[in-house]
């Protein structure tokens, strides 16, 4: 392993490459730590220690926990992630926009440029909505921000905004000189940087032994192995894919004979990655962050946004059905079947058995339908963990039958971090994106390396990793 790895600075382009994106990696982290002016951080910070479960913890997640702190830096990459989503799905209702998608490099560099546009827009709105909300909020009789009025919007609007801008240009750089896949670099980045922070507190706790008590050292085990077989069965299943047997027909090309051989359409159990999982946060979270300081008093409303906690059995019900919907609707965009099938005949290819054309394209979407209802399913198990493990199954509230439930052990009903003070170093998004990204970039080095004639990290296959978008 270590010869593979000295193998990368043998190679000057790839040295230069991979010293680049370490580069802008340490700027990123760099920017992590200059304050947006006029903010009491220490009063931002108790703010987001009592909601990491809602939104403001999905936004922190994506900002590298930039947003606690409300750094230069605290929008992150969420507004170009949201105006790339929202050109994506453009595309798909928008004709004019589908045809430019088509016309190759140039048409792939207007939407790039139109992506930058948007991304400002979203950041300067977002901003704005930020710098209101943090005059009119306070935790306790702290006010979050010190000098409120115009002059405060105007300054928090101007930072943020050309912070996002930056984290763009950062994420576009390691795409263009780097290793590649740079905006997914750059939220790897910001999540792993909170390991060492939340193993110092993890190792604080069996010192002070308050984590489990005298069994402190059986639960360390446990959360170690849960940690390793979580990572091990979303490398296994983000490299398992269903294999379609193609055969193309044989063909004169000039004095060639071409075609004549069998090849594989490889379909991703998981192909649409981490997004149905941020959809569906977004949108069960989306009602508690816009409206909840103004609906907690209400009589009506109270007990709706209580059943919106990641720990009620009927949240959970619900953001089950959203990420299967969500994996359907991206996939959908995504991936064409008819497409495909279209391609597939337009070259002389055809799947043993089925007919070319309409016929193709009908059995391509059967087995896709039943491969993403796995990978929903694998979703969701992933990014409940967490939650299961530390907050526990609120069975007790399930409606008309949560009496039957009272019974069971209270680390099952409350979770491990009321009964043993037990936290989990990453959620389950955080780990999809973890491993994606590592497999991802391992993919990309790889691949330099093996055209390079040096061999890769793996002696008997590819390592296949995938994007997020």
């Amino acid at each position: 392993m270590f010869e593979k790895l000295a193998n990368i600075f043998r190679v000057p382009d790839l040295r230069k490459r991979v010293l680049f994106t370490l580069a802008m990696l340490a700027v990123y982290r760099l920017g992590g730590h200059i304050p947006t002016p006029g903010i009491n951080a220490q009063a931002l910070q108790r703010l987001f220690e009592q909601n990491l479960g809602g939104a403001l913890g999905l936004i922190d997640l994506f900002s590298g926990r930039n947003m606690r702190q409300m750094t230069v830096f605290a929008l992150g990459i969420m507004p170009y992630i949201t105006a790339s989503i929202i050109l994506q799905l453009l595309t798909v209702v928008y004709e004019p926009l589908a045809k430019l998608q088509k016309e190759g490099e140039l048409g792939r560099k207007k939407i790039t440029q139109w992506t930058r546009y948007l991304t400002v827009v979203l950041s300067a709105l977002q901003s704005l909505g930020i710098a209101y909300t943090l005059m009119k909020k306070s935790t306790g009789d702290v006010q979050l921000v010190i000098n409120p009025g115009p002059g405060f919007v105007l300054l928090a609007m101007l930072t943020l905004t050309a912070g996002s801008v930056f984290i763009m240009w950062l994420g576009e750089q390691i795409t263009e000189r780097g290793v590649g896949n740079g905006m997914s670099l750059l939220i790897f980045a910001g999540i792993v940087s909170g390991l060492p922070v939340g193993i110092a507190e993890l190792w604080d706790k069996v010192k002070n032994q308050t984590l489990g008590g005298a069994f402190a050292p059986l639960v360390v085990a446990m959360l170690v192995i849960l940690f390793v077989g979580v990572v091990a069965f979303i490398v296994f299943v983000e490299r398992s894919e269903r294999r379609i047997t193609v055969q193309y027909a044989r063909r004169v090309v000039g004095r060639k004979v071409v075609g004549g051989q069998y090849q594989h359409l490889p379909l991703r159990v998981n192909a649409g990655g981490v997004m149905p999982v941020i959809f569906a946060s977004s949108i069960l979270t989306f009602p508690a962050m816009v409206f909840g300081s103004y609906l907690q008093n209400s009589r009506y409303f109270k007990p709706l946004l209580d059943v919106l906690h990641p720990s009620e059995p009927i949240y959970m019900f619900l953001y089950s059905l959203c990420i299967i919907f969500f994996a359907y609707f991206y996939v959908s965009i995504v991936f064409n079947p008819t497409d495909v099938a279209d391609n597939m005949r337009k070259y002389g290819g055809f799947i043993p058995g089925i007919r070319p054309g309409k016929r193709t394209a009908d059995y391509i979407n059967e087995i896709l339908t039943r491969i993403t209802l796995v990978g929903a399913l694998y979703l969701i198990i992933i990014s409940m963990i967490p939650t299961w493990v530390v907050s526990g199954v609120r069975l007790q509230h399930t409606p008309f039958v949560g009496r039957f439930f009272d019974a069971f052990p209270s680390w099952i009903l409350t979770g491990l971090n009321l009964s043993y003070n037990v936290s989990f170093l990453f959620g389950g998004t955080s780990l999809l994106i973890v491993v994606g990204v590592a497999m991802d970039t391992v993919n990309q080095i790889e691949s330099q390396l093996i055209m390079r004639h040096y061999e890769g990290f793996s002696r008997n296959a590819r390592v296949k990793g995938r994007k997020l978008w």
